[in-house]
């Protein structure tokens, strides 16, 4: 989880054998030109890229999309419409509504095609299931094509329930175990 924006930060965490790095957006100060140096630096090094992006809006998610990121982890999903805007903010139509911009991700222009398919076929889509009404909604949100994996936001989730970071409370854990029963259920990942 990568919240400070050099590039030093991934050669290190490079190290660790991971699968993918996380670059968030979201609680950090990495801007969009720190973040395209970060998705570089860590594909560079055979790991996937993965950005957090600041909110499940259109414009920063097909921008980091753009960038080359391999996928988005997108904060704060409650419910299926929501699942289903960051899909359609990622995937191209008839899939998604993004529009085509040809910058590092298609090439600057010479790989379109290619990246049209990738990104349809194998973009990674991930909702943070971060609020109680996440959880009341978790299998409609779950049932969204498109949607590849969960991370549950303890802190987040137990504040919507009127306990900021209070996570070990047996109603927060309670919740959190729904999330992680109805993941292993549809056979999606989770964390």
């Amino acid at each position: 989880w990568i919240t400070i924006g050099n590039p030093a930060i991934v050669e290190i965490m490079a190290t660790g054998g991971f699968d993918w790095l996380c670059i968030d957006m979201e609680h950090t100060t990495i801007d969009l030109s720190e973040a395209k140096i970060l998705i570089s630096t860590i594909q560079a090094k055979n790991i996937k890229a993965l950005v957090r992006v600041s909110k499940n809006e259109e414009v920063i998610i097909k921008k980091v999309m753009d960038m080359g990121a391999d996928g988005v982890i997108v904060p704060m999903v409650k419910n299926e419409k929501e699942a289903k805007e960051a899909v359609s903010y990622v995937k191209y139509p008839p899939e998604g509504n993004r529009g085509v911009g040809l910058y590092r991700a298609q090439g600057y222009g010479t790989e379109f095609e290619k990246y049209k398919k990738w990104v349809n076929e194998e973009a990674v889509i991930i909702a943070q299931i971060e609020h109680i009404e996440a959880v009341k909604n978790i299998e409609d949100i779950l049932a969204v094509d498109g949607i590849d994996g969960t991370i549950v936001g303890p802190y987040d989730l137990s504040g919507s329930m009127g306990f900021p970071g209070e996570y070990h409370r047996e109603d927060v854990k309670s919740a959190i175990e729904k999330v992680r029963v109805a993941c292993e259920k549809n056979k999606i990942p989770y964390g």
